[in-house]
């Protein structure tokens, strides 16, 4: 936690430094196995950019409106739901209609990427991914916030079923499981990251909302 605490402060401090951050609010996506708020994690993010952004105003994402789903939600809601739903709580903050900066913390990365293809409107200014999986996973990173027996089944699940439907709707990793030995089952059946990725056809509104995005962030 600390390490990603050091990486979020050094990005700050560059951002703030060559671009207008301060300009925006924030939006932040945690990532597998955290939410929102927890005050060892995210919370303690949220307080640094306000203060280092001048009391910027930050939103943490919060799916399903308490932590409990919104933990749960890392690992059972599939990701195009949550990008609805993260979509129709930015247009609805006030705050946000003149557009808004974007952290994304892991597969947090890949989803706000997904909503600056999807949802253009509030605009989303500046994207930084720390750790986001933009090509997907071939192996579950450690997940120390689960039992090491729960770990281990999903792993186990992922690799064997990943591109099975059932497994696609109840597992937010299979949607960004990218097995190299299957190439063609991962396009044909992975129903989030093949699709964001542009990779079962083009589709030329996710590269046009993509290029709205500011290069230098001002």
């Amino acid at each position: 936690m600390l390490l990603k605490i050091l990486n979020c402060f050094f990005w700050i401090f560059f951002w703030n430094t060559y671009t207008d951050a301060a300009k925006y609010p924030v939006v932040l996506w945690h990532g597998m196995g955290d939410t929102c708020c927890f005050p060892f994690s995210l919370g303690s993010i949220t307080n640094l950019l306000e203060t280092e952004l001048n009391n910027t105003y930050v939103k943490s994402l919060e799916i399903g409106g308490n932590i409990v789903t919104d933990y749960e939600s890392g690992f059972f809601m599939h990701p195009n739901k949550q990008v609805e739903y993260v979509c129709q709580e930015l247009a609805k903050d006030k705050k946000l209609s003149e557009g808004y900066n974007a952290i994304g913390f892991s597969q947090g990365g890949q989803f706000l990427r997904a909503v600056a293809q999807r949802c253009p409107q509030p605009p989303m200014k500046v994207l930084i991914s720390l750790g986001g999986q933009h090509q997907g996973v071939f192996g579950l990173p450690k997940c120390p916030s689960l039992k090491l027996h729960t770990c281990e089944y999903i792993r186990r699940l992922l690799n064997y079923a990943a591109y099975e439907e059932w497994a696609q709707q109840v597992s937010v990793q299979a949607t960004y499981w990218h097995d190299p030995f299957q190439e063609y089952k991962y396009k044909a059946h992975s129903t989030f990251l093949a699709d964001i990725n542009n990779e079962v056809f083009s589709n030329g509104l996710y590269v046009d909302n993509l290029k709205k995005l500011d290069k230098n962030g001002r």
